[in-house]
């Protein structure tokens, strides 16, 4: 039996997924946590869509080049975001509805593109990723990826909890506070092309917010919160990675994100700070007498 649940040793593919995604781990968990404490969880998910069609027009002109798709995610991710801020500042549309807007527009485009242009490759690695065909190049990515985001929040992060607990407090240290946000979105997006060959656009962002939304529940301090944050992420790939192996018939990416998503649910009915029944129960006796 030992040697049954441990056959997946053996192959090198498995291997190198599990040493992606524990990087990837390191990586995600400190993004995913500001996404969650900053209350931009939803634009992260915006982002994940919104750099498909730039990905998929550096694929239909370049191939499978990670650079290529890596310049054209960060180009359509960076469009959306100024084109996000322009209408919020110029039109009566506000920021989030821009936001959705885009996103939805950019989704299709890259669907529609990939599609018109018959590639050989299908649809559902791009939505979904494949974390068991990682090879060197991706895996230097993930690596760079890593180093980029852990030495930005070795120098951002005391900068990075003024700006999200008092942004008013942080502006009036800081000549250009605006950097520490921006920074910050770009880490966000760096993280997302970086999961994307591993998970796909859509599980990429699963991987960011779930086990940090989990990790929420249960402790109150930054350094407790990073922490648990990445051990939830880790746990969630080791053991999505384990599923997907056993029952050949599961992909990788959704596994990872459904133990992601079980871990969420038990912090939510068993952290301290989890589903309070009797407060629920209070609030609705106050908003019926009121």
């Amino acid at each position: 039996m030992f040697e049954t649940l441990f056959a997946w040793w053996d192959f090198a593919f498995m291997k190198r997924a599990f040493v992606a995604t524990t990087v990837l781990s390191f990586s995600v968990a400190p993004v995913g946590a500001f996404l969650v404490l900053r209350r931009l969880s939803l634009a992260g998910e915006a982002m994940a869509h919104a750099i498909v069609p730039g990905i998929v027009i550096a694929f239909v002109i370049a191939g499978l080049s990670v650079m290529s798709m890596i310049t054209g995610g960060l180009i359509a991710g960076l469009s959306v975001a100024v084109l996000t801020t322009v209408l919020a500042r110029s039109t009566v549309i506000r920021e989030d509805a821009g936001l959705a807007s885009l996103y939805l527009i950019a989704l299709a485009l890259g669907i529609f593109i990939l599609s018109a242009a018959g590639s050989a490759v299908p649809l559902k690695s791009f939505l979904f990723g494949s974390v068991l065909g990682i090879d060197n190049e991706t895996l230097a990515l993930i690596a760079a990826t890593a180093t980029i985001t852990l030495v930005s929040f070795a120098v951002l992060l005391r900068p990075l909890v003024i700006n999200t607990v008092d942004p008013v407090f942080h502006a009036s240290l800081s000549r250009r506070p605006g950097i520490v946000g921006l920074w910050f979105m770009l880490l966000v997006v760096l993280n997302l092309l970086g999961a994307f060959k591993a998970l796909g656009t859509l599980m990429a962002v699963g991987l960011m917010i779930l086990p940090a939304t989990a990790a929420r529940y249960l402790v109150n301090t930054i350094t407790a919160y990073l922490l648990l944050t990445f051990l939830f992420a880790l746990v969630s790939c080791w053991a999505g990675l384990f599923i997907s192996f056993h029952l050949s018939s599961v992909p990788s990416g959704p596994a990872i994100v459904l133990v992601a998503g079980g871990l969420f649910a038990v912090s939510i009915v068993f952290g301290p700070q989890g589903l309070d029944v009797t407060r629920f129960m209070k609030k609705e006796r106050v908003s019926h007498a009121s």
